[in-house]
């Protein structure tokens, strides 16, 4: 229309046509009009025809001989249907006052144009000169004509016809208006008058649709639309929108589509889809693609081709790369420790062509979640390589014992240079091994004398099990190694003796797994004193501590003894029973870390600060989810802390919409856990408190709980390693127990396994369950309490009495779950049963294959009367002695294990069948004292000659 302009370009950004929507228009009429005039001698409506001559409906005036001209017209009701700004267009006439001959100075050549909003029609009847003063119209513009005529043609034909659009608005008061027409003495006809709106037209532009949408209550206002993506197409940027101005035309375009994968755009603003034989693997507006050699698409709208019979692409492969020759068949693994012998067969497809090569991919798994693979490290060896093999066979070495790996073995040719990993694989899962472990890679001198040194060196970088003993090789620098000494030691460090002063000596050193030994460390030298050297340095330091030993040995010695025979009741009635300290429950010795409970604080997070390290969310990375928690998701990540080499690690996250009260248990276990430093015990790296997600952030264990480790590896392991894997245990526990720290839920799945096979003790947050709710059956017991029954000690479930001791009941079990591998304790019997079960002095009964020494402890562990229960010291120190000497982890039950129950010399006699003998025992009790007495003066003195002879020579 002539109110639009045709096309538009508004900030070089959109081009649009403008539309209009007619509301009313007199040139359609084909009767009376009847709108209403006022007073009756004003405004006529008349028949006439326009300068086409079509026939028109018009309204005229010319009362010029009169002076005080007020002549009103009022259109009929006119719906505005929601449009918020109407536009008038006026077709007229008007003669020229100079052509009307005799006119008095009240004629005009122009006319005022109103409106008035409402929701009805105005009445007909209202005719009143005091409505027509009054009435609440609006003035929109007085019009004048750009040109007038003073004659009609002899046609009839009116000349020189004007044309004027008007526009107002906002309109909000009712559903539609009148417009009026006012008179104030002119000489003019109405030929035509058209009401219309304008709105933006329906458009696609970007691939979205925006409809049709009205123009805003302005004409500078700028109304939104909001597009939808058209078929085939899905949203790049969003929001996606488009303004539309008070000129109806589209502008400032924001958000866009694309076309999808499978699809192209055709025209601009049409997806369409990719034909047969083409392709289009990714969203945009890219066009469709051939296929590549030696694949086929055979429907449309393909987003990948499929290869031909014998041609393949890998899982890893692009879409576009070329289909190449067939995986390859028949591999054949063979497993010597850490050692992997692969041997595979050729592709029964070749593709046709000779430069075919293999390429062998390595990826290390967690035991727990197959699924769970990183590459391997750059330490394992090929042989004679991992990339462009010829041979069909490949030995790889190196490896971590008892872990788990996949091998992918790729076929590559010439034309599958297009992708890192051009070749459709054969995949194959192994499980390594025991393996002895890795080489010593220092060692130190700690002090030297003429005769001796003293050396200490690390564990191997990878024990590959539990390190029962070293054997150190040392010769003298000038011989051959053939001449060398050999001693074993079960700590990582040694005493060399009986060498030569002022000597150099190479020492090597080995360690020993029930796999074997491993290698030898390389030569390292070291150098004994010479006489004068070593004597110069023992002087100083005998002569200040002869006289305080000898004096402090003779005089507590002798103390002792007279304590002893001054108090002849002690060998009267019962035999006294032999016992060592260990610190009491609840309490620590002097100099020894307490436990803090972190609820004690008035603040909880006062205790976070104390204990735990912030650590910065940026050095952070999140990697993929391992598991659930109770408070959110754990994942595995690693975290690179500023200056130091990256690590990996679990990370425990709290769930978004916490409480406070969840917030706080969530963090208490930071605080406890950041109290403990043992190799045992699981490390905390630090907390993220101050952004979110709030983590606990841990060292990472390879390989899981112990609990389903085990029962994924079922019978994998020698005795003597679960012995290993139980002496870690009860070591981490030794240190809680010192700590006085009682963890009240020890059990297989809260030990977590390194990829060593290093056993740590980790969730310390069943206070939790003690207070809260909680629908887990593990927690739940019928007598009211949130415990692990089966777990649990007799007493802490009767009457919550929870000490090491309590622990100690936990522990027997651990001990069940590790030699059966991983079985629920007490099989499939109700929580209630169990506890009926125990009070009847029910325990249950050894494992498949386990050892009577390792059940007797667990029954040791199960003593109904806790203070019966031996301690933690006292089962590491047990454990020990089973490692160095794996004979006694036989069926047979030795002769210690018996001993080992008695607590008074009648029944050490009585477990030896000496009974008869107890009155001559007790009877020689009198004459030990003096026995004793003349035994330590005797010593006192000889340890007095001893040291003089030292400082003398």
């Amino acid at each position: 229309s002539s109110s639009c302009s045709s096309l538009s370009l508004r900030l070089s950004l959109s081009v649009s046509l403008c539309l209009t929507e007619t509301v009313m228009d007199t040139r359609t009429a084909t009767a009376e009009l009847g709108w209403i005039s006022f007073p009756a001698n004003g405004w006529e409506e008349v028949s006439g025809y326009d300068e086409n001559l079509n026939t028109i409906r018009t309204y005229q005036v010319c009362n010029v001989f009169e002076p005080s001209q007020n002549n009103w017209l009022l259109t009929t009701y006119i719906d505005r249907r929601a449009a918020q700004r109407i536009y008038v267009e006026i077709r007229f006439t008007v003669r020229d006052c100079a052509s009307i001959p005799s006119v008095l100075g009240s004629c005009k050549e122009t006319f005022n144009l109103y409106y008035l909003e409402t929701d009805r029609t105005v009445s007909e009847g209202i005719k009143g000169v005091e409505y027509w003063a009054n009435a609440p119209f609006l003035k929109v513009d007085t019009i004048a004509a750009d040109e007038s005529f003073s004659q009609v043609d002899f046609g009839g034909r009116l000349m020189k016809v004007n044309t004027e659009v008007r526009s107002f608005g906002p309109l909000s008061k009712g559903r539609g208006f009148h417009l009026a027409f006012q008179d104030l003495g002119a000489c003019m006809s109405l030929l035509a008058v058209r009401v219309f709106y304008k709105k933006c037209p329906s458009i696609v532009q970007n691939f979205a649709f925006f409809p049709e949408t009205l123009t805003g209550a302005e004409s500078t206002s700028l109304v939104i639309a909001r597009g939808s993506c058209i078929p085939n197409a899905e949203e790049v940027d969003v929001p996606i929108k488009l303004y539309c101005n008070g000129d109806g035309e589209w502008m400032v375009p924001i958000g866009s589509c694309s076309c999808k994968a499978g699809y192209e755009p055709d025209n601009g603003n049409v997806c369409r889809a990719c034909p047969q034989g083409t392709f289009k693997s990714f969203q945009g507006a890219g066009l469709c693609q051939q296929c590549p050699l030696n694949s086929r698409s055979t429907i449309e709208a393909a987003t990948l081709c499929g290869c031909r019979n014998g041609y393949y692409r890998g899982d890893m492969d692009k879409p576009e790369d070329v289909c190449v020759p067939s995986a390859p068949r028949n591999v054949v693994s063979v497993v010597n420790q850490t050692t992997l012998l692969l041997e595979w067969n050729s592709p029964r497809e070749t593709g046709h062509r000779d430069d075919l090569s293999y390429n062998v991919l390595c990826r290390r798994c967690h035991s727990s979640e197959r699924r769970a693979c990183q590459p391997c490290d750059d330490s394992v060896a090929f042989v004679p390589g991992k990339r462009g093999l010829k041979e069909t066979r490949v030995e790889i070495s190196k490896l971590r014992a008892h872990t788990s790996y996949t091998f992918e073995i790729q076929a590559v040719n010439g034309v599958s240079n297009k992708s890192p990993y051009p070749a459709q694989q054969l995949s194959i899962n192994i499980t390594t091994n025991q393996a002895a472990p890795s080489v010593v890679p220092i060692m130190h001198q700690v002090s030297s004398t003429s005769r001796s040194f003293s050396l200490s060196w690390p564990p191997p970088e990878q024990p590959n099990g539990i390190i029962l003993d070293y054997e150190i090789r040392y010769y003298d620098k000038v011989t051959s190694v053939l001449n060398s000494s050999v001693v074993r030691s079960e700590t990582p460090n040694v005493v060399l003796e009986g060498l030569r002063p002022g000597t150099g000596y190479a020492v090597q050193v080995r360690a020993r797994t029930v796999a074997g030994y491993g290698a030898y460390s390389k030569d390292m030298l070291f150098q004994t004193l010479t006489d004068d050297e070593y004597k110069s340095e023992l002087g100083q330091q005998l002569s200040l501590i002869a006289g305080s030993l000898v004096g402090g040995v003779c005089i507590v010695s002798l103390v002792a003894i007279a304590i002893i025979c001054t108090r002849p009741d002690m060998f009267s009635g019962p035999t006294p029973t032999v016992t060592f300290p260990t610190l009491s429950e609840g309490h620590s010795s002097p100099g020894v870390k307490i436990y803090i409970d972190p609820f004690t604080y008035e603040d909880p997070n006062e205790a976070v600060r104390e204990f735990a390290k912030e650590i910065d969310p940026s050095c952070v990375k999140i990697e993929e989810v391992i598991g659930s928690g109770e408070f959110g998701e754990v994942y595995k990540g690693r975290l690179k802390p500023v200056g130091k080499k990256e690590i990996p690690v679990a990370i425990k996250t709290l769930k978004v919409g916490y409480s406070e009260r969840q917030r706080r248990d969530f963090l208490s276990e930071a605080s406890i856990m950041g109290q403990f430093d043992q190799p045992n015990i699981i490390r905390l790296e630090g907390v993220v408190t101050k952004s979110r997600p709030t983590m606990i952030i841990t060292e990472f264990m390879e390989n899981g709980a112990l609990d389903s480790f085990l029962r994924q590896n079922d019978g994998q392991f020698p005795v003597i390693q679960l012995v290993g894997m139980l002496r870690g245990i009860a070591s981490g526990m030794r240190y809680l127990a010192e700590m006085s720290y009682v963890h009240r839920d020890l059990a297989a799945r809260n030990i977590l396994v390194n990829s060593n096979l290093v056993c740590k003790v980790s969730d310390f947050g069943l206070s939790r369950y003690l207070e809260d709710d909680t629908s887990d059956p593990t927690y739940t017991s019928s007598l009211g309490g949130k415990i692990p029954v089966r777990w649990t000690a007799p007493e802490a479930i009767a009457y919550r009495k929870f000490t090491s001791a309590s622990d100690v009941w936990s522990y027997g079990i651990v001990t069940w779950e590790v030699m059966s591998y991983g079985e629920r304790p007490y099989w499939d019997m109700s929580n209630q049963d169990v506890i009926n079960a125990i009070e009847q002095d029910f325990r249950l009964p050894a494992p498949m294959d386990c050892p009577v020494v390792l059940h007797q402890l667990m029954l040791d562990c199960w003593q109904k009367d806790r203070n019966a229960r031996p301690k933690f010291p006292d089962i590491v120190s047990m454990l020990d002695k089973m490692i160095r000497n794996p004979a006694s982890l036989k069926a047979v039950k030795p002769l210690f294990s018996l001993l080992s129950r008695v607590s008074s010399v009648e029944d050490w006699l009585a477990a030896l069948k000496m009974t008869q003998y107890r009155d001559s025992f007790l009877g020689s009790a009198a004459s030990l004292c003096l026995r004793l007495t003349l035994l330590t003066c005797q010593v006192c003195v000889s340890l007095a000659g001893q040291l003089a002879g030292l400082l003398v020579g």
